[in-house]
């Protein structure tokens, strides 16, 4: 079984950037499509941005721009940099990972998409 974690939530002001990671305990990372969603309270949880393994990128149209997701494969991590960091951005995000391959990317976009998903970060924003 698959363990994914989390670090590099926190406290923010409007405006700041943060940088959130994802690490795996088994597989490489390069083998899994792996995707970045958030849940705010109250609400459902929500695709924030989306990388597969051959690179292809999907963002949350709200959030092109500001959010990007990247690989480090030396050192085995998924990266969610976030810029100009807004109120509304405050959620648990989480790093989600799958194994099997879709063709359209919107498939990408569903919860039920990913196998593997890590406990979650809180990111808070003030305004």
């Amino acid at each position: 079984q698959e363990q994914l974690r989390e670090s590099g939530g926190g406290l923010a002001q409007a405006g700041d950037s943060l940088r959130l990671s994802c690490a795996a305990s088994r597989r490489e990372l390069r083998n899994y499509g792996m995707g970045w969603f958030r849940q705010a309270p109250g609400k459902e949880r929500e695709p924030v941005a989306v990388q597969t393994t051959g690179g292809t990128t999907y963002y949350a149209d709200a959030l092109k721009g500001r959010f990007t997701i990247s690989r480090d494969n030396v050192k085995n991590l998924v990266y969610l940099q976030m810029n100009s960091l807004k109120s509304e951005d405050t959620a648990v995000y989480y790093c989600a990972a799958t194994l099997r391959y879709y063709a359209d990317m919107s498939d990408y976009t569903r919860v039920g998409a990913f196998d593997y998903w890590g406990q979650g970060t809180q990111v808070t924003v003030s305004s």
